[in-house]
């Protein structure tokens, strides 16, 4: 990479020590690395972070595993043994965050509980991910993203309207959900921490996560209403929304969000002015009820253009729309290459493409994905081991 930027980097001088696996806590992480912060990635020693293993579709490496642990440090420690927890004492005594989503219990019974640590470590942030959270029924639960979605009630709401219709995201937005508010909670604990000189602790679930993100299902059918139904690739109650069929065997998404762009896709998309004055099409709850009627008169005109002419009239019309990407297009999306949004990382197999993240960019805090425990050494001999008893750790199983 030899992008550069003289932004000074938000989180430089900030080190996270990360007991972390699969999506939720990776993601936070990563976050946290590619604005400056030092994060050391506690692994198994061998196997590593089991997520290393899910598949091998980049060139032999995790598709799970390169997205969210790119810019880290990666050690391994056989937490079970006492030389290993007394290193990871010493990465603590001298760390600002430990973000954690190990399951439920682990790190109570390894003494890592936030009460015992603020003892010891009064300024150290504690940031636990878990699938349901400290207290209550649920506590102890194992959770993966599809049964977060169960019982956060999105699969209620996602999918076909017809029997057994309801469809899981195609990413793990749970996981995705509680990463990144866990991220923006700890940097408002940083923030808090340089007023109060305490460290905090932040409990992140991920169904309260995801059930934040379900707020609009969850009002709409506030006090007993109906809650909306699955829609497919439309909306529930807004429409003409979602996919449309074109004339050259392509689909058209396009979405309508009030009376005035009703009017101008019928006067300049379908071509049929009066069609904006039907009783049956009036406003948008009328739209919606009689949607199918509605989707049968846009499918007749669409059906005559190809996908280029749809989309160039809806464009002229002021009507939001796009086109359908599979991921091979997404690789090649204009707009990103445009905006120059791709960057390539190291890997232990060679350098691979990789999204800069949104927002705030720093290129200079953006490095590579680890191998299992490539940094151990480094890191061992930083606190002060020296390589006889670091080569002792590697025959006793300890790293």
């Amino acid at each position: 990479m030899t992008e550069k930027n003289d932004k000074p980097l938000p989180l430089k001088g900030v080190t996270v020590i990360a007991l972390e696996q699969a999506i939720a806590a990776p993601l936070c992480t990563r976050q946290l690395a590619e604005q400056g912060a030092r994060v050391i990635k506690v692994e198994r020693p061998g196997t590593g972070d089991f997520a290393r293993a899910y598949d091998d579709r980049v060139n032999g490496l995790s598709s799970h595993f390169v997205w969210v642990n790119r810019s880290k440090e990666s050690l391994t420690l056989n937490l079970k043994s006492a030389a290993a927890q007394e290193i990871l004492h010493r990465l603590l005594a001298e760390a600002d965050i430990l973000v954690q989503n190990l399951a439920p219990g682990a790190t109570a019974r390894m003494g890592l509980s936030f009460e015992q640590l603020h003892q010891q470590y009064p300024q150290l942030i504690v940031c636990d991910i878990s699938g349901y959270g400290e207290g209550g029924p649920y506590q102890d639960k194992k959770a993966y993203d599809l049964l977060i979605q169960s019982e956060s009630g999105f699969l209620s709401v996602t999918g076909t309207p017809d029997a057994g219709g309801m469809v899981k995201a195609g990413c793990s937005v749970a996981d995705i959900a509680a990463g990144m508010y866990a991220s923006n909670a700890i940097l408002s604990a940083l923030l808090l921490r340089a007023r109060t000189e305490e460290g905090a602790h932040i409990d992140v679930s991920m169904l309260e996560s995801l059930v934040e993100w379900m707020g609009y299902p969850l009002y709409y059918s506030y006090d007993g209403a109906q809650p909306p139904a699955r829609a497919g690739a439309s909306h529930a109650t807004i429409y003409p929304y979602g996919s449309f069929p074109v004339g050259d065997g392509k689909t058209v998404m396009l979405g309508l969000q009030n009376d005035r762009e009703w009017r101008a896709f019928c006067e300049q998309v379908l071509k049929y002015p009066e069609l904006a004055q039907d009783p049956r099409y009036r406003d948008n709850p009328r739209r919606s009820e009689n949607r199918e009627e509605l989707a049968a008169r846009i499918a007749e005109v669409f059906a005559g253009m190809t996908l280029e002419e749809v989309i160039c009239r809806l464009d002229k019309a002021g009507i939001a729309n796009a086109v359908v990407n599979d991921m091979a297009h997404v690789w090649h999306h204009p707009q990103l290459t445009a905006r120059d949004r791709w960057l390539d990382v190291a890997t232990p197999v060679g350098s691979i493409p990789a999204l800069k993240a949104p927002g705030l960019y720093f290129p200079e805090a953006v490095s590579g994905v680890p191998a299992v425990g490539e940094h151990k050494a480094a890191i061992l001999q930083q606190l002060g081991y020296s390589p006889d008893r670091i080569d002792q750790f590697e025959r006793d199983g300890v790293i």
